[in-house]
Order: structure tokens, then sequence, then C-alpha cells
């Protein structure tokens, strides 16, 4: 009969520390869920602020310092003695000119010159140029 009794203590001591652990097991997994799920929240409430950057338009009139050695200052010259006069065209004619001396498509006799300056510049800036132009 003792060893019937000491052999159901043992039982029950063996039964009641595995429900123990579980219980801890399941706590510990409980707190962990709890944490991951504040880190979570934490990271979809505050995203990094989005902050825009500053582009500077062309200075148009810089770049025109280096047309203004053959078309003058105020567009005003035939250039080299070849060129039609600038002043006065109106932005989508320097806009056109320019582009078709990068592409080849445009020019007369002064085209392999012109499409060295204009293969330097990039579409802002020969938009720049022509709105700086057509004000000269």
């Amino acid at each position: 009969m003792k060893i019937v009794l000491s052999v159901a203590l043992v039982l029950l001591l063996v039964g009641c520390s595995e429900e123990s652990k579980q219980e801890v097991q399941k706590s510990e997994a409980k707190q962990v869920v709890q944490q991951t799920a504040s880190v979570v929240k934490v990271a979809v409430k505050e995203p990094a602020p989005v902050t825009p950057i500053a582009v500077a338009a062309p200075d148009a009139k810089a770049i025109f310092k280096v047309c203004a050695s053959c078309h003058g200052q105020k567009g005003e010259k035939v250039a080299l003695g070849k060129s039609k006069v600038i002043k006065g065209w109106n932005p989508q004619e320097v806009k056109i000119a320019l582009k078709g001396y990068k592409d080849g498509s445009y020019g007369g006799p002064m085209k392999s010159v012109m499409k060295g300056q204009a293969d330097k510049l990039d579409d802002e800036q020969i938009s720049a140029l022509g709105e700086y132009i057509s004000k000269l």
C-alpha cells in the first residue's frame, strides 16, 4: 500500500510540474507576442519624415555668356558672319534649334560648331535659355 501511495504521489507531482512548465511557456510566449506587436505598431505609426530636395533652376544668364561670345550680349549679332540674329526669337524657336543641333536635324554652315555647344546642355537648360533669349 505504501508503494502504491508513493507512486501515486510521484505521478501527481510530476503531472503538476509539467502543467506548471506549460503555463510558464505560454506566459512567456504571450509576452513575446505583445512586445513584438508594440514594436510593429511603433514602426507603422511613425514613418520617417520626407524632406523635399530643393533643385535650383538653371542660371540662363550665366549659360548665355558662352552664347554671347558669338551672338553678342543681347543676341544681336550674326554669329561669325554666318548665323541668324537670335534676338527676338520666342522660347519655342530656341528650343527647336538647340535640340535640333544636338540631334543633328537643324542648322546650316555653323551646324558642327553649334552641335558642340548644344551637346553640353540638358533639357532644363535649353528651356531656361529659350525663356532668357526671348526677353533679350
